[in-house]
């Protein structure tokens, strides 16, 4: 019986890079796939054009409850369950939002902000999909953390608003993986640190990365998926570094 997998935040980076990567395995019968701007999802579109017969594409901007609750409810209608959910989405800078270096440079409304996409968003995603993933089968639902969430790792401060978000996104899916367990005993709900990778999001901090930590895309992929294929039931709950070690909280 083949798999059904879903890949949230798929236009770019991380989340482009597990899109192509799945869809070289056989082993997955459907595989979707969100957008939040159609105009930034050109490629993504291609590859649905190439895989028409496999790969949907979803629009979700996971701020929205309510597109949650749409995508969710297409996917159901489509599939019975889901064994492969990775949710990428993530924000660290844009044209307003920066790591704040100091507390002078804090704001209430970019401290919501990372809080809305980084963790807020996660939990309702996990509130929508329980339904695709109460099941008998083995099934993952993991999310791109950081390792700048972890409170016994923060020794150089800073970033006050990305930390926190990112904490907050590591107890929140803790806490649902324990009612995920109760609906599924199989379910696998991880949190995974990628590393640095070379993407969007951390282009304008690279500078302080030796080479051999910056990693493309596609190692990082490869190296999230490896974790991932040798995680068992007693790992839901816990968070993963990109080479398997479990990260501090």
């Amino acid at each position: 019986m083949g798999m059904n997998g879903l890949i949230v935040g798929a236009t770019q980076g991380i989340g482009f890079g597990f899109v192509r990567k799945l869809l070289l395995d056989e082993s997955i019968t459907k595989l979707y796939a969100t957008y939040r701007d159609r105009s930034t999802a050109t490629d993504l579109f291609a590859l649905q054009d190439e895989h028409f017969d496999r790969l949907v594409c979803l629009p979700i901007d996971t701020t929205e409850e309510t597109q949650i609750a749409q995508a969710v409810k297409q996917i159901q209608a489509e599939v019975d369950r889901l064994d492969l959910v990775i949710n990428c989405v993530g924000v660290l800078h844009n044209d307003t939002l920066s790591p704040e270096k100091s507390l002078r440079q804090i704001e209430s409304d970019r401290l919501l902000r990372y809080f809305q996409v980084n963790s807020i968003s996660a939990i309702l995603l996990a509130k929508h999909l329980l339904p695709l993933l109460s099941h008998r089968n083995r099934c993952i639902f993991a999310t791109i953390s950081a390792k700048v969430g972890s409170i016994g790792d923060n020794q150089l401060g800073g970033w006050y608003g990305y930390r926190a978000s990112k904490t907050a996104l590591n107890m929140l899916m803790k806490t649902a993986s324990i009612e995920y367990r109760r609906k599924n005993s199989q379910a696998i709900v991880v949190v995974l640190h990628p590393g640095t990778t070379d993407t969007e999001l951390s282009r304008p901090f690279q500078r302080s990365v030796s080479p051999e930590k910056l990693f493309s895309v596609d190692r990082t992929v490869d190296q999230l998926l490896t974790v991932l294929s040798k995680l068992t039931e007693a790992d839901s709950g816990e968070f993963f570094s990109w080479d398997g070690s479990r990260l501090p909280w």
